[in-house]
């Protein structure tokens, strides 16, 4: 019932965080136009590639790392302000290397140092502490408390097409206060330790193995924004992102349970019991399968009419790219399962980091001809492309540690329940008036067809409900 709570808890802030600016995209993008959104999308691309040697890949080695000590204190606050110091320490390099590129790089400057409030935050970010130590509700009050004073924020200040910079600076400060909202809680949550006692150099290396796929991964979630920016335009970086939003959104119902489940397969497997792993795995795997189908398709059905419905005119390019990146929920579902919530916890860093790095190959070389002759439909079927190349590596990595029947069980069910809910949904959708009570209508009928074909097939997903169900009603 943890794992179940804590996905719960996780899953709240994941979708907050995506949501609050998809509560406020509607009135930004026609406050700032396209080509302001395609400039705080352009220039934040640049900025994250700072924040990605800044964290160097402390999120998941942190979080795996704590949960490992996590019942002596003693060992936990001294693993953590060990792991905290090379953080700091690393976020200090990235400014100043950023500092050094901004004397060379005098585009749009000023949107540049706006976003380098992002990598200040960075410094302050633990929340990979309270995930390792499985409490996922304080970060999940505090910063929800941050991003719904963002968007508060937003809608009083930002005004007009000038006000690109001010748009940039909230989303940052908003960021920063989230992360330092954390830290009042470690005096409580942590132990006195002697700084004589710290060693930090040990995780220089370990961290730097996880840092290898952290830059992959970061290869094709911002060099397709930065390519369409040069390639093509910074109105096509933004509708690229825009699409993103929309799908991260989806997706964050999904991945929650990567964060959640990596430090209790962590700790399973510290004290050798690969049994209650592997068990734990082929039911993450099956709910993942069940809610991602549904979400592929569903969100491909509507997308057409949803995106210029959403974001107003002048974005209709977002509606079909929305609909081929919406593949890629299947794909990241499945690797998020058999890379984040296996291969790291059970010290496969190797396999993990060869399969983003496929992937980050993959999509260097199909962003150039994709992009060149298609533009932004382009890139959307690179990130596909790259995404199919990581899950099929990690499928090859972990034979002879799974079983693939296991795995795919009932995925068909779930495939099946899945075309015959898109058929009706994007019938409708394509034919019939087009308004949000219609979409709504879209929705809840996509809904009931999917439910209904699962239960007629009886996959294992009904079964995992009626038992959450009646552990919930005998408690």
């Amino acid at each position: 019932m943890k794992v179940i709570k804590n996905y719960l808890y996780n899953v709240s802030y994941q979708i907050l965080a995506i949501i609050v600016p998809l509560i406020t995209a509607a009135y930004v993008s026609r406050v700032l136009r396209p080509e302001g959104v395609g400039a705080n999308a352009f220039t934040n691309s640049i900025i994250q590639y700072f924040i990605l040697f800044a964290n160097m890949g402390i999120g998941y080695y942190g979080n795996r790392q704590i949960a490992y000590v996590r019942e002596n204190h003693q060992k936990m606050a001294k693993t953590f302000w060990e792991i905290q110091i090379v953080k700091t320490i690393m976020t200090l390099i990235a400014f100043i290397a950023f500092e050094i590129f901004m004397l060379f790089y005098t585009r749009q400057s000023d949107y540049m140092w706006a976003q380098s409030i992002n990598l200040i935050a960075v410094a302050f970010d633990i929340s990979w502490f309270y995930e390792g130590i499985e409490n996922f509700k304080v970060t999940v009050l505090k910063n929800s408390f941050v991003k719904v004073v963002s968007m508060i924020a937003i809608f009083v200040f930002i005004k007009g097409p000038n006000d690109v910079i001010l748009y940039i600076i909230v989303l940052a400060v908003s960021t920063l206060l989230g992360n330092l909202t954390l830290w009042p809680n470690i005096r409580r949550d942590l132990p006195k330790i002697s700084y004589r006692k710290l060693n930090p150099w040990p995780h220089f290396l370990p961290m730097a193995e996880l840092f290898i796929p952290q830059i992959a991964t970061q290869v094709y979630v911002q060099l397709n924004k930065t390519m369409l920016g040069g390639m093509v335009n910074e109105t096509a970086s933004g509708y690229y992102q825009y699409s993103d939003n929309l799908v991260k959104l989806i997706l964050a119902l999904v991945t929650a349970t990567g964060t959640v489940m990596l430090p209790h397969v962590a700790n399973a497997f510290s004290h050798g019991n690969m049994k209650h792993v592997n068990q734990m795995l082929y039911k993450s795997f099956d709910f993942v399968s069940a809610m991602a189908y549904p979400m592929m398709f569903g969100l491909a059905a509507i997308s057409l009419t949803l995106v210029p419905k959403y974001y107003g005119p002048g974005y209709e390019p977002v509606g079909p790219a929305m609909m081929i990146e919406s593949v890629v929920i299947l794909m990241i579902a499945w690797s998020n399962v058999l890379g984040v919530q296996y291969l790291l916890p059970i010290h496969k860093q190797k396999q993990f980091t060869l399969s983003v790095t496929t992937g980050a190959v993959i999509n260097l070389i199909m962003n150039i001809p994709l992009i060149h002759f298609f533009g932004l439909n382009g890139a959307m079927w690179s990130t596909v492309l790259s995404e199919i190349g990581v899950t099929i590596y990690q499928l090859i990595a972990v034979k002879g540690l799974l079983n693939y029947k296991a795995l795919f069980s009932s995925s068909w069910k779930y495939l099946l329940s899945g075309v015959v809910m898109f058929i009706p949904v994007f019938w409708m959708n394509t034919h019939l008036k087009d308004s949000w009570l219609m979409m709504g209508l879209e929705v809840l009928v996509g809904i009931v067809i999917y439910a209904v074909m699962v239960f007629i097939l009886r996959a294992p997903i009904i079964d995992q409900a009626k038992k959450l169900i009646l552990d919930r009603l005998g408690r």
